[in-house]
């Protein structure tokens, strides 16, 4: 799973939204998994993503962009493709269905 913030940089407006739009066209095109700017996938295809991103944005006129990247893996289990975060997701919701009914 990756984390990714891309940033453009030395633009003549303020607003970077069209620029973030671009890159979202690319991440949709990918068919990759993920919440806002988490991909899930196998690394190569989230790499390739990101760096595809980085292509369309430039293209669109943005001079610069940063972008912070936050990578997590694990070999002690399989996962399946697209299914890491929606288990992490339901597994806090059931801890926290617990917690509602341990407070009544």
């Amino acid at each position: 799973i990756t984390d990714f913030c891309l940033i453009p940089m030395g633009l003549a407006e303020p607003s970077v939204a069209e620029y973030i739009a671009e890159c979202q066209r690319v991440l949709e095109k990918t068919g990759l998994n993920g919440y806002g700017t988490n991909l899930e996938g196998p690394w190569t295809e989230v790499t390739q993503a990101i760096q595809a991103c980085h292509a369309a944005v430039h293209a669109k006129g943005a001079p610069r962009i940063a972008t912070d990247v936050r990578i997590g893996t694990r070999i002690d289990r399989e996962i399946v493709p697209g299914t890491g975060n929606d288990g992490k997701v339901k597994r806090v919701e059931v801890i926290l269905a617990g917690d509602t009914g341990a407070q009544s």
